[in-house]
């Protein structure tokens, strides 16, 4: 009895004995593998850090791009808003300077006319003259072509008809309808191109060709003004005009001459300041 009892304890010892031999030699695997594990994991860690790092340094070059991008377009801007702050100085300059004309012709200009047609010595000299052109023509007939021509346009410059039609271009220029005012003050000219009133229609119509860009015609008109009446009040302003129109045409040379010549033929007067700015302004551009 005791003899299996003691074989009984002893084979159920060897068990216990095998089972935690058989678990001490499984634990070091088990622990291996848990290290293996926490490896993996700590890789995979390093590996996201990592990934997250490269895209933050990819969202710090796109900012720096754009930041860029922004810099060069402000740039741009800036560069816009000058070259739009210069137009405008330069219509406000060319405005004002026709408003200044505009004032003193209609306070000079149409006052002369006026006066001219009012003269009861000049409407009584009128009929004296055609009589003696007339008896010119009868004593030299090779003058009696230019006397007729003569005679044909006094009686076509009725001072009435004439002052209104000027005051119907002048008002149309004055309103700024630049297109209406060149219709009239053409018609004006050709109806009437002896008129004391010519030279200055001749003016106001490069000045409406030259408020709508239309330099060449501009250019045209005023030297119009300077070959058929150079002694006329509005010849040392038609003169600046040439020379401004010269310059829109990008005629520099040109333009430099003709503004030198105002402000020679013409010292002390406001177009000769207004020339020697203009040439100061040009002096600056071109760095000389």
């Amino acid at each position: 009895m005791m003899k299996r009892l003691a074989n009984s304890f002893a084979a159920r010892f060897g068990m216990a004995g095998a089972i935690a031999s058989a678990m001490l030699f499984a634990f070091p695997a088990f622990a291996q593998d848990s290290r293996l594990s926490l490896a993996d994991r700590v890789a995979r860690l390093e590996q996201q850090a990592q990934n997250k790092d490269q895209s933050g340094t990819g969202l710090v070059n796109q900012m720096q791009q754009l930041q860029a991008q922004v810099q060069q377009l402000q740039g741009q801007v800036e560069e816009l808003q000058h070259q739009l702050q210069t137009l405008e100085d330069k219509n406000k300059a060319q405005y004002a300077d026709l408003d200044a004309r505009l004032g003193r012709l209609e306070g000079s200009g149409a006052g002369t006319a006026a006066a001219a047609g009012n003269n009861p010595q000049a409407q009584a000299g009128a009929p004296a003259a055609a009589a003696g052109a007339a008896a010119v023509a009868a004593s030299n007939p090779a003058a009696s072509q230019p006397a007729a021509a003569a005679s044909s346009s006094a009686a076509a410059g009725d001072p009435a008809a004439a002052q209104a039609a000027y005051d119907v271009a002048f008002k149309a220029i004055r309103a700024g309808n630049y297109v209406e005012a060149s219709r009239a003050f053409r018609s004006f000219i050709q109806q009437y191109p002896n008129h004391a009133l010519a030279p200055n229609a001749w003016y106001w119509l490069g000045e409406s060709y030259y408020a709508t860009t239309n330099y060449p015609v501009a250019l045209e008109s005023f030297q119009q003004l300077l070959s058929q009446f150079p002694q006329s009040d509005k010849a040392p302003d038609a003169l600046l005009k040439v020379g401004y129109s010269q310059l829109e045409l990008k005629q520099t040379a040109a333009a430099k001459a003709t503004l030198t010549q105002v402000t020679t033929k013409y010292p002390g007067t406001k177009v000769a300041s207004l020339a020697q700015e203009r040439l100061q302004r040009l002096q600056l551009q071109s760095g000389n």
